[in-house]
């Protein structure tokens, strides 16, 4: 079992404080050996969509042609030369051959079942590219503005400084010292202002708040012409999920609580909801895309049903990843590809699907809470440490 350590900021205080309470476990992932028989649903999957997700992840690896030795994934993936030849086969795979595809899988691919300390149940939500309306200027219309990325954002991977430190932050730099930056509400009341990073203004404040929590959309202009907006950056603040919030204060059943219910109850209470969204500090910046989209945090376009995002503190992008969950008791099995990350999706155990855009899309997406498991597809030739 390979076993990936995490550290658990604050885990003995509060031990203490609790007094015989025993510590929680740091998030930990761990990964069991596992044959695709065990995968369910293995060989009712078509494959061919997951194929071209894969092909995608593979394409910049093949074209940088790195040194076999490099690492990937922080080395929980082997090493890039354990990646070549999987991503030089799969080109050669006739993606309407379903037999050629499985075998395909089944040469180059051993199947690990995932877990957080063992445990390998886990939460799967959905996400999705919204249409908005908008326009290139502001009117009484469109007043909401989204911003570029500030010139000041210094984005940091603390564990190019720390091997043992996983997270990345976002500040600003001052005097010498690395800063928090900015908080959504000091930004939506002018603090970036000076910098005019507005380069479009939409209609609808709540859309363009469930935007950044999708990371990407398609703005549709007056004329009639379409706009791609994707990521490109954070501010840095941890995000908070305001559903939880509507939640805990009892004001929405946890059951129900979903994009569409929390963006109708905001609707409903304009004065409660612009506080409750500033109650989630964290602010996502974007840029005009041009070309095939959205694009994950990998850089390649995404594959509806097809790509999914992770912790990448855990599972490494471009990784293929056998996906079963209850999904309001319909069971999804289907093969997937990690090429995205999100600032909601934390833990060992843990993805977001994309569903790709438009009201269907949407309808997959924003109310999917399910629970289930994963399990990770590394080459062959990557031999964990611990293994079982």
């Amino acid at each position: 079992m390979i076993l990936l350590r995490r550290a658990a900021g604050g885990a003995l205080a509060v031990a203490l404080l609790l007094g015989s309470c025993a510590p929680p476990l740091p998030d930990r992932l761990t990964l069991a050996a596992s044959r695709f028989a065990d995968l369910p649903g293995w060989s009712e999957d078509g494959l061919a969509d997951a194929m071209t997700a894969l092909r995608r992840s593979c394409a910049p690896l093949l074209a940088a042609k790195p040194e076999p030795a490099t690492p990937l994934g922080n080395g929980n993936a082997g090493t890039a030369g354990d990646w070549l030849e999987p991503c030089a086969a799969a080109n050669a795979v006739d993606s309407g051959d379903r037999a050629a595809l499985h075998a395909y899988f089944e040469t180059w691919f051993q199947p690990w079942k995932a877990g957080n300390n063992g445990n390998s149940q886990g939460l799967f939500t959905g996400y999705y590219q919204p249409e908005l309306r908008g326009a290139r200027q502001p009117d009484a219309v469109y007043a909401t503005p989204l911003l570029r990325r500030p010139p000041d954002l210094v984005t940091v991977d603390l564990h190019l400084f720390r091997p043992a430190l996983h997270d990345r932050i976002a500040g600003r730099v001052a005097d010498g010292r690395l800063l928090p930056y900015e908080s959504r509400d000091k930004i939506e009341r002018g603090a970036l202002d000076r910098y005019g990073l507005a380069f479009l203004w939409v209609d609808d404040p709540v859309a363009a708040f469930f935007l950044q929590i999708q990371g990407s959309g398609r703005i549709r202009l007056p004329d009639g012409s379409m706009v791609q907006v994707g990521y490109d950056g954070q501010n840095g603040h941890p995000y908070v999920a305001i559903g939880r919030l509507l939640a805990e204060r009892g004001l929405m059943d946890r059951d129900s609580v979903s994009l569409q219910t929390i963006s109708a109850w905001i609707k409903a209470h304009p004065a409660e909801g612009a506080a409750l969204m500033d109650e989630n500090p964290s602010y996502v910046f974007f840029r005009e895309i041009a070309g095939d989209g959205p694009l994950g945090s990998q850089g390649e376009v995404l594959t509806p049903g097809r790509s999914l995002a992770v912790d990448r503190d855990f599972i490494p992008l471009g990784v293929p990843i056998w996906l079963d969950v209850d999904n309001a008791g319909e069971r999804l099995w289907r093969l997937m590809v990690a090429q995205d990350t999100g600032g909601a999706i934390r833990g060992p155990v843990r993805g977001d699907v994309f569903w790709g855009f438009g009201e269907e899309a949407e309808a997959h997406a924003g109310p999917m809470k399910a629970r289930g498991e994963y399990y990770l597809l590394l080459p062959k030739t990557v031999t964990p440490a611990t293994a079982r």
